[in-house]
């Protein structure tokens, strides 16, 4: 297993008590899966998400990225963990505008005190796997929001992650570009063995996944296989 969140509560100040966003959420998601948690808004899908990501440290339980407890780790080691181990995909990609797509997954080696141009090999090997690899030169306003998309993914994939996390990737996109999107998740969760979690509140284009987990009020069903 991968990635396992084991009986997570997460509380936040709510004028003078507090307001429960996750209660008791266990959730383990193998290498090579992809697990869909669905929820509609402020049923806790944003939270569960950040604990997952180390952004947020949960008031009770544990969270283990690949065989690490992140419990007892301090501030440095949380980020070096985000940095080789987690892979984010935010709702917007957010992509430096004055850079070409190349050149946005270059910048993750060089935020990692690594090389940009011996990076390029790797981030144009990961560009032709999610279909871009002729428009590698582009920047984002010469691309759609699919394609646009598609580099998120791709940035995300930089350092190699065995954890993905991936925000309501299709939010912005219309449906065939959405469905392609998903189906691209789902191509490289299997083919690079991550676990990876998609948070969405939309059920279609789900088929595909491996499990599906339902959040209301901050807790969590019981995962069902498709």
């Amino acid at each position: 297993m991968t990635l396992h969140l084991d009986r997570v509560t997460l509380s936040y100040p709510d004028g003078d008590g507090r307001l429960t966003a996750l209660d008791e959420v266990s959730l383990t998601v193998p290498a090579g899966t992809l697990t869909a948690v669905l929820g509609p808004s402020g049923s806790g899908k944003s939270s569960l998400l950040a604990v997952a990501a180390t952004l947020i440290a949960p008031d009770s339980g544990r969270v283990v990225v690949d065989g690490t407890d992140t419990g007892g780790l301090n501030r440095a080691e949380l980020t070096a963990l985000r940095r080789h181990r987690i892979g984010i995909v935010f709702q917007q990609p957010n992509l430096l505008p004055s850079l070409t797509a190349v050149e946005q997954l270059q910048v993750m080696a060089h935020l990692d005190g690594r090389s940009p141009r011996a990076a390029r090999p790797r981030a144009l090997e990961l560009l032709a796997a999610v279909g871009l690899r002729d428009l590698a030169g582009r920047r984002p306003h010469q691309l759609s929001g699919g394609q646009r998309q598609r580099v998120n993914i791709a940035r995300a994939l930089m350092n190699d992650p065995t954890v993905l996390l991936v925000d309501e990737p299709t939010s912005a996109l219309d449906h065939e570009r959405g469905a392609a999107v998903l189906a691209l998740l789902t191509t490289l969760t299997h083919h690079r063995a991550t676990a990876t979690v998609l948070v969405t509140h939309d059920r279609t284009h789900l088929t595909a996944v491996d499990q599906i987990a339902e959040v209301h009020d901050g807790r969590l069903a019981v995962p069902s296989a498709l």
